[in-house]
């Protein structure tokens, strides 16, 4: 007789973990599509005189791109292609994640730099605002932690994988 395998439910870190990233998704689709608006209307507005110059557009251009930039920062960190380049020769499966770990704990390091300096960093901005929207600018600068912290989670969560396949839970 053969054994069936039951395959296991995620844990609850895992759905939250899994629903973070789906959010991330949409809001990066999100911020790249609202980007779209405030730079077009900058072009038009070079080129023709029916649209008047704005400047508040190249603020808000500003605050999305980087906004945009971080949030696919942190799903290329979920989905383990952003700080990762594939350089070593075909290696065993435990090999690998030895490799793998040792790489995340990189990413851990730069995630912890993120957290603590983008605290600084918001912190600097908390009653400042923008020059030409007037914005509260600790809504750019929090990028920096929330990205530091979204790092360690799911970095964290990969290294628990990678340390189950090292030690030979994971077969």
């Amino acid at each position: 007789m053969s054994e069936m395998h039951v395959p296991s439910t995620p844990s609850l870190w895992r759905r939250l973990t899994a629903a973070y990233a789906k959010l991330l998704e949409f809001l990066l689709a999100v911020c790249v599509g609202v980007l779209v608006v405030p730079v077009t209307l900058q072009i038009i507005s070079r080129y023709t005189p029916f649209i008047p110059s704005y400047i508040w557009t190249e603020e808000m251009a500003r605050f999305l791109f980087i906004w945009t930039i971080m949030i696919g920062a942190m799903v290329g960190i979920r989905e383990a292609q952003h700080f990762e380049v594939d350089v070593w020769p075909d290696l065993s499966r435990r090999s690998e994640a030895a490799v793998r770990i040792i790489a995340r704990v990189g990413v851990l390091a730069l995630a912890l730099v993120f957290v603590w300096a983008g605290i600084e960093f918001t912190r600097f901005a908390w009653n400042r605002t923008s020059e030409l929207a007037d914005l509260p600018l600790w809504l750019i600068h929090l990028a920096w932690p929330v990205a530091g912290v979204t790092w360690i989670v799911f970095a964290g969560e990969q290294m628990v994988d990678e340390l189950r396949v090292l030690f030979g839970a994971g077969r």
